[in-house]
C-alpha cells in the first residue's frame, strides 16, 4: 500500500511539473491573455451595465398620490353646518405623467448605441495587449536562439584553446593570444547572463499578461515563420482600415447623433392625467379628472434643449475631424512599419545569404591554415569572434523584423 501511495505521489508531482513547464505557443498565450486579463474583463462589466440601462429606457415617471384637507375651516364648529358654505372635506388625488413615445424611442436608441463603443474599446485593448505579448514572446525566442549560439561557440572556443595550449608546448602558438581567448570565454558568461535576464523579463511579462504567478515556468514553441507583409501596397485607403479604435470613434459619433436626436425630441409635449376624489363633510362627495400637457416649446424652456442640440452639433464636427486625424495617422504608421519591415527584411536576408556565409568561409579557411601550422591562433581567434558577432547581429536583426511585424499587425489590427 505504501508503494502504491508513493507511486501515485510521484505521478502527481510529475504531472504538476509538466504543467508548470508546459510548452506554450504564441496563439495559446494570446488566448489565455484575452480570457484572464482584468483590463479586458472590466469591459464585460461595463457592457453589461449599459445593457441594463437599456432595459429601463422606456420607463415612465412614478405616479404621484396625495392626501389632505380641502377648504377646512379654522373654526371646527362650522363643520356642523350642513349649508352650502360648508365645503370642507378630505381630498385624495392620483397623478400620472405619460411620456411622449417619440422621446422614449429616441432615448432607447441612444442607450442601445453605447455598449458597442465599449466593445470596440475592448477589442482595441486586446490589440494593444497582443502587441505586448508578441514583444515579450519574440524577445524570449531570440534570446534562446542566442543562448544556443553561445553554447555552441563556447564548446568550439574551449576546443581551440586546448589545441592552442597543446601547440604552445611546441612553440607553435602565442601565449598572449591564449589569454585573450580565455578572456573571450569569460565574456561569453556576461553575454549569457544578459540573455538570461531578457528571458526572465519576458517570462514575467507573459505570466503577468496571462494573469498568473510571475514565477510560473514554461517553455515556448521556437518554430518561427516570418510573414511577407513587406509585399503589401503602401497606398492603403482610409476606408479599408478595420481598426477598433477608429470604429469606436465612429460609433461614438453615431451615439452622439442619437443623443442629439433624443435631446431634440424634448421639444415634444408630455401628457398627464390627475384624478381627484373629495370626501365632503357638509355636501355630497365630489371628484375631478384633469388632463395635463407640457409646453416645452415655450421660449423660456426651449433654450434648454436648443442649446444642448447646438452644442452636440459642434461636438459631432469635432469628433468627425478627430476620426479623420486618426485615420491619417494610422495610414502613416502602417506605411512606415511596412517600409521599415521591407528594408529590415532585406538586411536580414543579406546576413543569411551573404555576410554569414562569407565569414563562415573565412573562419573555415583560418581553421584549416591553423591545423596545417601555416596560420596563427590570433587570426583564427579574430575570425571566430567576427563570425560569432555577425551571427549575433543576425539575431538582433531577426528580432527587429519580428518586432516590426508585430507593430504592423498592431497598427493594422491583424491577428
Amino acid at each position: 500500500m505504501k508503494k502504491i501511495t508513493s507511486i501515485l505521489f510521484f505521478l502527481i508531482c510529475v504531472s504538476l511539473l509538466h504543467a508548470q513547464n508546459s510548452n506554450l505557443t504564441l496563439v495559446q498565450i494570446i488566448d489565455s491573455l484575452e480570457k484572464n486579463y482584468p483590463e479586458l474583463l472590466k469591459y464585460d462589466s461595463k457592457i453589461q451595465s449599459l445593457q441594463a440601462q437599456v432595459e429601463g429606457s422606456k420607463a415612465w415617471m412614478p405616479p404621484t398620490a396625495s392626501f389632505g384637507l380641502n377648504q377646512f375651516p379654522y373654526n371646527p364648529m362650522m363643520l356642523k353646518d350642513a349649508g352650502p358654505m360648508n365645503q370642507a372635506g378630505l381630498m385624495f388625488s392620483v397623478e400620472q405623467m405619460i411620456p411622449n413615445s417619440g422621446k422614449l424611442n429616441a432615448k432607447q436608441n441612444y442607450l442601445y448605441s453605447l455598449p458597442q463603443i465599449q466593445k470596440n474599446n475592448q477589442e482595441w485593448i486586446k490589440n494593444m495587449l497582443n502587441l505586448y505579448a508578441k514583444y515579450f514572446y519574440y524577445q524570449r525566442l531570440v534570446a534562446e536562439r542566442k543562448l544556443n549560439l553561445l553554447a555552441e561557440n563556447r564548446e568550439l572556443l574551449e576546443l581551440l584553446i586546448k589545441t592552442s595550449e597543446a601547440k604552445y608546448a611546441y612553440n607553435q602558438s602565442d601565449l598572449s593570444t591564449i589569454f585573450k581567448a580565455k578572456a573571450k570565454l569569460e565574456e561569453l558568461k556576461n553575454m549569457e547572463a544578459m540573455l538570461q535576464s531578457m528571458i526572465s523579463e519576458s517570462n514575467i511579462g507573459l505570466n503577468t499578461l496571462m494573469n498568473r504567478n510571475i514565477n510560473t515556468a514554461f517553455s515556448i514553441d521556437t518554430t518561427l515563420i516570418l510573414k511577407s507583409y513587406e509585399s503589401f501596397p503602401f497606398n492603403m485607403d482610409t476606408n479599408s482600415l478595420n481598426r477598433s479604435d477608429i470604429a469606436a470613434m465612429q460609433n461614438s459619433i453615431k451615439s452622439m447623433q442619437l443623443n442629439k436626436d433624443y435631446m431634440y425630441s424634448l421639444r415634444k409635449p408630455d401628457f398627464g392625467v390627475r384624478i381627484t376624489h373629495m370626501q365632503m363633510f357638509g355636501m355630497p362627495n365630489q371628484y375631478s379628472i384633469m388632463g395635463m400637457l407640457t409646453i416645452p416649446i415655450a421660449p423660456w424652456s426651449a433654450k434648454m434643449y436648443k442649446s444642448e442640440v447646438k452644442s452636440m452639433g459642434f461636438e459631432i464636427q469635432s469628433m468627425t475631424q478627430e476620426k479623420q486625424t486618426m485615420q491619417l495617422m494610422a495610414i502613416q504608421m502602417i506605411n512606415e512599419k511596412l517600409s521599415m519591415l521591407k528594408y529590415e527584411t532585406e538586411q536580414m536576408k543579406n546576413y543569411e545569404e551573404g555576410i554569414i556565409p562569407m565569414y563562415s568561409k573565412n573562419f573555415e579557411a583560418g581553421l584549416l591554415a591553423y591545423k596545417q601550422n601555416t596560420g596563427s591562433f590570433f587570426v583564427l581567434l579574430d575570425s571566430w569572434e567576427m563570425l560569432l558577432m555577425k551571427k549575433m547581429e543576425y539575431n538582433d536583426k531577426l528580432f527587429a523584423v519580428l518586432k516590426l511585424q508585430a507593430e504592423y499587425e498592431y497598427e493594422s489590427q491583424k491577428k
